[in-house]
C-alpha cells in the first residue's frame, strides 16, 4: 500500500504531466508551433500561432501548496521564432532613383549594394509612393500607404483616414509582429513617420515612436532630414548630442557605428536570438554633407555634364540588363506638351562657371551616396563577423522614391533659401554668388546643400520625372537586391516580377513562418496588403507571372494605376521643382497617358489616344483601387493643406510664458515668429559680475534668430573677490612700511600700496563702466545671407528686463519691419530690415531656452554650448495677428511642404 506521501508525489507529477500534454495540445493546433526543452524548466522555448499578439498567458503548470517543498514550480516557456527564422536586415536608403547607384548602371560605386545582389538577387520592377513618409509607413506595415494614414507627408495630413498620418493600432507594423513572436527589433536612422504634433520627448504620446510601433531600439532621427554633423538626434526618447567634443564627426558613419554596437551587445546577450535591423540612413537626402575623404574621391567625376551621364548610365543598364534591351530613353524636358511644359537647361547651355558649380553639386551628392553605401557595407560585414550571414535574410532598397528635384534649377549651398521659395531671379542671385563663396566646403558644416533639378533627372534614368510625381516611374522605380544564404540558388540573377514596398512584410514574414496576427492587443487588424515576394527566390520562378497584378499610385492629385503590364498615368500639371502657386485643374480635367510596360519598359510610347477604351478601363480600376485603399477625397490642392488645424498643444496660442532652462522643444511646439508683429521680454537676474549665454533661441546657422548676453570675462568679473583682494594689498602694504624699517620690506610694503591702489581703482572703473560683461543682443538669421544684430550695453548685477519688440511690415509673407530692443524700459537699439524669414525658420534645430545646444545663429559671437551664467525668472513671447491673405497662404503652404518633405 502507498503512503499518502508518495500518494500525493504521484498526484503532483500526473497533474504536471496533464499540464504539459494540454499545453503540447493545444500549441499543435497552431501555425507550425515548437516546443522545446521541458515545459516548465527555465530553458524551455514555445513559438506562437501568432494569431493573437501578444498571446495569452499559459495556465501555471506546477503544483502549489502550503510549502515549497509540497510544491512543484513551472516556468512559462520563453517565446521564440520558429526553426530556421532568420535574422533580417533591412535596408533602404533615401531619394536615390534608379539610376543613382552602380549596382543598376548608376555611375556611382554601391559595392555593398552590388554584394548583395552578387549574393542574391536584383529586381527591377520594384516600386515606392514617390515620397518619402508614405513609402516608409508602408513598407514597415505591409499596406498601402493611404491605408495607414500616410497618403501624403504628415506635415499635410487632414482629416480623412487616408491622409490624418495616424498608423493606428489596426495596423501593427513588423516590428510589432516581430517582437511579440521573438525577435530583438532595432531602428537606426531616419523615421518621419510619428506626426510632427508628437515630437516632444516630454509630453508623447509615443504610441507612434518607434518605440510604439514595436521597435526595442531606436537611434536616429524624428523628421525627412537632419543635418549630418550636428543632427537632432534621439536615442529612443532623449535627445543626444554624439558630435559634442568629437572633431570630424558625421551621422553617417555614428548610424553604423551604433548598429553595429548594439548587433556585438546583442550576441553577448543572447547570442541565439534572432534580430530585425531596419536600417534607414538619411543618405542621399539633403542636406548633402559627406566627409571630405568621400568628396575627394570624385573630383572631376561629372565634368562630362548631366546629359552625357544620362546617356552613361542608359548604356550601363543595358550592359547589366537592369533594362530590356529594346528599352528607349525618354527626352529631356525641353518645354514640350508631353511633359506639361517641364523645362529644364540643356548642359551645353551653361557658361564656365555654371558648369563648374553644377559639376561640384553632383560631386558632394555621389560622395554621400558612396559613402552611405559604404557606411551600410560595414554593417553587413558586422553580420558576416558574428557568423550571422549565412541565416540573414537582407533586402537592401535603394531609395524611398527618385532623386530629388527640391534643389531647384541651380542647387543652393543652403537648402533652407529654397524652402522660404528664394529660387528666381533676382532674389536667387544672392544664393547663387553665396553658391561660389562655398564652392571649396560644398558639403562642409558651413553648407546644407542641395543639387540642381537637372543632375536629379539624369539620377533617374531612363524614366522620366523625378521624386513627389507618383504617376510615373521616376517618381516611384526603385533598385532592389535580396540575399539568403541557401535559399537563393541563381545567386546574381535579375527578377523582373512587378512590385512594391507593400510586399516587403509579407516576404519577411513568409520567410520566417510567422503568419500575420488577426489581433494586436485586442484590436483587430487590418489584413496585410502585400503580397510576398518569396517565390521569386526559387530559380524555377525567374520567369514567372508577378503575383500582384494590380497596384496603384497616388500623391497630391498625380495618379497612375499598374495592371497586368499596363499603366495608366496623369501628366504632372506642373513641375514640381518650379514651386508653382497656380491655379491646379480641376482632378477630372488631367490628361491622362497609357503605357504598355510589358513592352515600353520606360513609358515612352504614349497609347492614350489610340486606345481609349484601354484608358477608360485603366481609370474605372484606379476609382476602384481608391475607394478600397481610403484614397478617397482625392485632393490636388496640394501643400495648401499645410495650413490645416491639426493636434497640437500650442495651437492658437499667442502668449506664451517659461521659467528657467528648457532646451531641445520641437519646432512644432515653439511660438513662431514669422509675418507677424512679436514682443520677446526676458525677466532676468544678473549675478554679481556679470553674464553670458543664450536666453532663448529658434533655428541657427542656416537660419533662426537668439536672445542672448555677449561673452563675459568672468573669471575678472566676481568683484567682491577683486575688490578685497585690491583693499588686502593696500592693508598689508601700509601695515609693511608703518611696522618695518627695513628698506627691503619698506620699499615692498610701499610696492603693495600702490598696486592695491590702482587695484582697487581699476575694478571700481571695470565694474563701474561693464567692460567685459555681457551684453544684451538680439541677432537675426537671415537664412545665411545675411544676419541683423541689435546691441545694448553690459549688465550690472542684480534683475533686469530684455524686451525686444518687432513691427512687422505686412501684409505678405517675407516682409520687412523694425525691431526695437529695450533694457529696463529704456531703449538700447533700433533698426529696421527690408526681409525677414517668409515660411520657414528651421526643420532639424529646436527652440532652446537657456543654452545653445545645435548650432549657433553665428560662429563668429559665441561656441556651443552657449549657457546663460544667470538666471531666466520669466521668459514671454506674446505674438500679434498673422498678416497673410488666403493667396499669401496658399503659395506658402505650397513650398513649404517641399520642406517638410
Amino acid at each position: 500500500m502507498m503512503e499518502p506521501t508518495e500518494i500525493k508525489r504521484g498526484h503532483s507529477v500526473l497533474q504536471l504531466f496533464a499540464a504539459s500534454l494540454l499545453f503540447l495540445v493545444l500549441a499543435s493546433r497552431g501555425y507550425g508551433q515548437q516546443v522545446t526543452g521541458k515545459l516548465g524548466s527555465a530553458d524551455a522555448t514555445t513559438t506562437i500561432d501568432g494569431k493573437q499578439i501578444p498571446p495569452p498567458p499559459p495556465k501555471f503548470g506546477g503544483v502549489i501548496k502550503e510549502s515549497a517543498k509540497e510544491s512543484t514550480p513551472w516556468w512559462p516557456p520563453r517565446i521564440v521564432p520558429p526553426k530556421g527564422a532568420p535574422n533580417v536586415l533591412l535596408i533602404m536608403t533615401d531619394d536615390q532613383g534608379y539610376g543613382v547607384p552602380g549596382t543598376f548602371g548608376g555611375v556611382i560605386p554601391t559595392p555593398a549594394l552590388g554584394r548583395i545582389a552578387a549574393a542574391g538577387l536584383r529586381y527591377t520592377q520594384f516600386h515606392s509612393t514617390a515620397l518619402c513618409s508614405p513609402t516608409r509607413a508602408a513598407l514597415i506595415t505591409g499596406r498601402n500607404h493611404h491605408s495607414v494614414g500616410f497618403g501624403v507627408i504628415g506635415e499635410l495630413s487632414t482629416g480623412y483616414p487616408g491622409y490624418d498620418s495616424v498608423i493606428g493600432p489596426e495596423s501593427a507594423t513588423i516590428g510589432e509582429i516581430l517582437k511579440e513572436n521573438g525577435y530583438a527589433t532595432s531602428w537606426f536612422g531616419k523615421n518621419h513617420n510619428t506626426p510632427g504634433f508628437q515630437y516632444s520627448s516630454t509630453a508623447g504620446p509615443f504610441e507612434q515612436w518607434p518605440s510604439g510601433m514595436g521597435f526595442q531600439y531606436f537611434y536616429g532621427f524624428m523628421g525627412g532630414e537632419t543635418d549630418q554633423w550636428e543632427p537632432y538626434l534621439f536615442r529612443d526618447h532623449t535627445q543626444v548630442y554624439p558630435w559634442v567634443g568629437k572633431p570630424g564627426y558625421n551621422l553617417t558613419t555614428d548610424l553604423a557605428d551604433d548598429a553595429i554596437t548594439y548587433l556585438r551587445d546583442l550576441n553577448a546577450a543572447a547570442p541565439d536570438k534572432p534580430f530585425f535591423v531596419y536600417y534607414v540612413p538619411g543618405g542621399s537626402h539633403s542636406p548633402h554633407q559627406p566627409s571630405q575623404e568621400w568628396i575627394d574621391k570624385f573630383k572631376g567625376k561629372f565634368d562630362m555634364g548631366y546629359e552625357k551621364m544620362r546617356d552613361e548610365i542608359f548604356a550601363n543598364q543595358k550592359r547589366l540588363g537592369v533594362i530590356p534591351p529594346d528599352t528607349t530613353l525618354t527626352p529631356w524636358p525641353d518645354g514640350q506638351a508631353d511633359y506639361g511644359g517641364a523645362k529644364l537647361p540643356r548642359w551645353d547651355s551653361l557658361n564656365a562657371v555654371e558648369k563648374k558649380m553644377y559639376a561640384r553639386e553632383a560631386e558632394v551628392f555621389a560622395a554621400y551616396t558612396a559613402y552611405t553605401d559604404h557606411e551600410i557595407g560595414r554593417v553587413i560585414q558586422e553580420v558576416q563577423d558574428l557568423g550571422k550571414l549565412d541565416n540573414t535574410l537582407i533586402i537592401y532598397i535603394d531609395g524611398d522614391n527618385g532623386t530629388s528635384a527640391e534643389g531647384s534649377i541651380y542647387g543652393t549651398f543652403n537648402q533652407m533659401t529654397a524652402y522660404n521659395g528664394i529660387i528666381n531671379e533676382p532674389a536667387v542671385n544672392a544664393v547663387r554668388a553665396m553658391d561660389l563663396l562655398h564652392y571649396d566646403d560644398w558639403g562642409s558644416e558651413q553648407t546644407y546643400p542641395h543639387m540642381t533639378v537637372a543632375w536629379s533627372w539624369a539620377f533617374d534614368t531612363p524614366f522620366k520625372w523625378t521624386k513627389q510625381v507618383a504617376s510615373h516611374f521616376g517618381g516611384t522605380r526603385q533598385g532592389l537586391a535580396i540575399s539568403w544564404p541557401g535559399h537563393i540558388k541563381d545567386v546574381g540573377a535579375i527578377r523582373t516580377q512587378f512590385h512594391h514596398v507593400i510586399d516587403i512584410v509579407p516576404t519577411i514574414l513568409e520567410a520566417a513562418g510567422i503568419q500575420a496576427p488577426d489581433t494586436v492587443n485586442g484590436i483587430k487588424q487590418k489584413p496585410i496588403e502585400g503580397v510576398s515576394m518569396l517565390y521569386t527566390f526559387d530559380a524555377a520562378n525567374a520567369s514567372a507571372a508577378s503575383k500582384r497584378d494590380t497596384q496603384y499610385f497616388e500623391m497630391v492629385g498625380n495618379r497612375a494605376i499598374y495592371h497586368d503590364g499596363w499603366v495608366a498615368a496623369t501628366t504632372p500639371p506642373a513641375p514640381s521643382w518650379e514651386l508653382g502657386t497656380g491655379t491646379m485643374p480641376a482632378l477630372d480635367n488631367y490628361h491622362w497617358e497609357l503605357y504598355n510596360i510589358a513592352q515600353d519598359y520606360s513609358e515612352y510610347n504614349d497609347l492614350a489616344t489610340k486606345m481609349p477604351d484601354k484608358l477608360k478601363e485603366m481609370q474605372g480600376l484606379f476609382l476602384q483601387e481608391a475607394a478600397k485603399y481610403q484614397v478617397l477625397p482625392l485632393d490636388n490642392s496640394g501643400f495648401v493643406r499645410l495650413l490645416t488645424a491639426r493636434p497640437s498643444a500650442v495651437a492658437g496660442k499667442t502668449v506664451f510664458t517659461y521659467t528657467g532652462e528648457n532646451v531641445g522643444i520641437p519646432v512644432g511646439n515653439a511660438p513662431s515668429i514669422l509675418d507677424k508683429d512679436y514682443t520677446i521680454t526676458a525677466d532676468v537676474t544678473i549675478p554679481d559680475g556679470g553674464a553670458e549665454g543664450m536666453i532663448a533661441t529658434l533655428g541657427g546657422r542656416f537660419g533662426g534668430y537668439g536672445l542672448y548676453l555677449s561673452r563675459s570675462f568672468n573669471w575678472w568679473y566676481h568683484e567682491r573677490f577683486f575688490r578685497r583682494l585690491g583693499f588686502g594689498l593696500v592693508f598689508l602694504g601700509l601695515l609693511l612700511a608703518w611696522l618695518t624699517k627695513s628698506s627691503r620690506l619698506y620699499r615692498l610694503g610701499q610696492a603693495m600700496l600702490i598696486l592695491g591702489v590702482l587695484w582697487v581703482v581699476v575694478v571700481f572703473c571695470v565694474g563701474f563702466l561693464g567692460i567685459g560683461r555681457g551684453k544684451p543682443i538680439f541677432l537675426y538669421n537671415m537664412l545665411d545671407l545675411q544676419r541683423f544684430k541689435w546691441e545694448g550695453s553690459s549688465l550690472s548685477a542684480g534683475k533686469h528686463t530684455i524686451t525686444f519688440d518687432f513691427k512687422y511690415d505686412g501684409p505678405g509673407p517675407g516682409k520687412g519691419g523694425t525691431g526695437v530692443l529695450s533694457v529696463d524700459g529704456k531703449e538700447v537699439d533700433r533698426k529696421k530690415i527690408e526681409h525677414t524669414v517668409p515660411l520657414l525658420m528651421a526643420i532639424d534645430e529646436t527652440f532652446d531656452i537657456g543654452n545653445d545646444t545645435r548650432t549657433g545663429v553665428d560662429d563668429l559671437e559665441y561656441r556651443l554650448p552657449f549657457r546663460f551664467t544667470g538666471t531666466i525668472n520669466n521668459l514671454t513671447y506674446k505674438l500679434g495677428p498673422e498678416q497673410m491673405s488666403a493667396e499669401d497662404k496658399k503659395a506658402a503652404a505650397e513650398m513649404l511642404a517641399r520642406a517638410h518633405d
